[in-house]
């Protein structure tokens, strides 16, 4: 089984961007070699570097896992895995083709069909596609019934109408390309730039869903001394809602599992403060609920203040701290929850492993949603370099395509 927050030291690829460099070269001076006998060899070179890159990737994705599950890399690491998978399909179906087919098949293809790669793999995933975003719909719907209607509840149909006109563009306008050489030209490096750039989202998506699912669905080592429940909405009467009510036995399961595994008890940290309609704080409802659990009150501890996750985490730490600084935490929260609550702990500097308690399923896709809303927020600055580099990337392979 795979430990979570078990190395020290965060994992890093900068020898892939030095491997992209010296792959590179050799293509570039291969290429610019105009020996059609090349093409062969090009096209296993770019397979057997995609196929290194994606390893690494994939490498890196565990042991972020054991550094820091609850982090956009390992959202990131997946996405690219998966991006760099849908194009190594595409290079060893060429790779065969070139070696079955050398007549119909040469050094020019090797081009066209790396910059095609993205946007034959999304044609050819359409029908995947358009009931992800049928699903998509249908939950976001029923979260809206249930919820109410608020912008945070409506991402998931926003980014479904965007997910079904990204394909429909894409089909549409590829179909039309007329014109002088150069005229051609542009157009296929407006429609596969277009297509990598839809690719890296929805790979991203996807990697984001894979990370909450992975963090919601984690259980913590049963050696904690602290176990932070974070609050939610309470009713009027100020017992929990049926949402915190979760969390709470959830908190009280892993304690009870944890008693009987190892005979340590642990302190729980009651994270939430006071509504402008609530009766009292959500900390104060949770604490009278443990109460009634039969748990000591020595071993509860109020943090009424917070008003956010991030407010949560923040002062439960300074609860804990003042306590004991070198102890071991946890917290429980609702499963869609988990991601977001490990992100909000390692940014006020506490490590701490999360718990799910089950929720309803329209939740999942629309929680998987704001994290990947969250990603492209908070790293704005990487997702230009990205998107940089994949503009650099199509406009030196275009031109270089349409010179051979």
């Amino acid at each position: 089984m795979l430990k979570f927050d078990t190395r020290n030291k965060k994992p890093k690829l900068y020898n892939l961007l030095i491997q992209a460099l010296f792959v590179g070269v050799i293509l570039f001076l291969l290429i610019h070699g105009g020996a059609e006998q090349y093409a062969v060899p090009i096209s296993v070179l770019i397979a057997v570097y995609l196929l290194a890159a994606l390893i690494q990737l994939v490498a890196a994705w565990f042991k972020q896992l054991q550094y820091n599950p609850y982090s956009y890399n390992t959202i990131y690491y997946m996405g690219f895995a998966l991006f760099l998978l849908s194009v190594l399909i595409m290079q060893i179906y060429l790779t065969v083709q070139l070696i079955r087919l050398p007549l119909e098949y040469r050094l020019e293809s090797v081009l066209h069909i790396l910059l095609g790669s993205a946007k034959n793999y999304i044609l050819l995933s359409a029908p995947f596609l358009l009931c992800f975003s049928a699903a998509l719909c249908v939950s976001n719907i029923s979260l809206i019934r249930h919820e109410g209607k608020r912008l945070v509840n409506v991402l998931g149909i926003i980014l479904s109408f965007l997910l079904v006109g990204g394909v429909l563009f894409l089909f549409f306008f590829d179909r039309y390309a007329s014109g002088s050489r150069e005229e051609v030209m542009v157009h296929d490096l407006f429609a596969n730039l277009f297509a990598a750039v839809y690719l890296y989202f929805e790979c991203m998506l996807i990697g984001a869903i894979v990370a909450d699912s992975i963090a919601a669905r984690y259980e913590p080592e049963p050696d904690k001394d602290f176990l932070i429940i974070l609050g939610c909405g309470i009713r009027k009467d100020g017992t929990p809602s049926p949402l915190l009510r979760g969390r709470i036995d959830r908190a009280l399961d892993f304690a009870a599992k944890q008693k009987a595994q190892t005979g340590r008890d642990l302190i729980f940290v009651t994270s939430g403060g006071r509504g402008p309609d609530e009766p009292i704080s959500e900390s104060a409802s949770m604490k009278r609920y443990l109460l009634e659990q039969g748990v000591p009150e020595e071993r509860i501890v109020e943090e009424d203040r917070s008003t956010d996750t991030m407010e949560n985490m923040k002062f439960s730490k300074e609860k804990i701290w003042a306590i004991n600084p070198e102890g071991k935490v946890a917290f429980a929260t609702t499963n869609y929850h988990v991601f977001r609550g490990g992100l909000c702990a390692r940014r006020v500097k506490m490590r701490a492993l999360g718990m799910g308690a089950d929720t309803r399923w329209y939740f999942w896709p629309n929680a998987a949603v704001r994290e990947f809303v969250g990603l492209l927020t908070a790293h704005r600055l990487k997702q230009a370099l990205i998107f940089g580099g994949m503009l650099v990337f199509y406009v030196s392979l275009t031109l270089w395509a349409y010179q051979i």
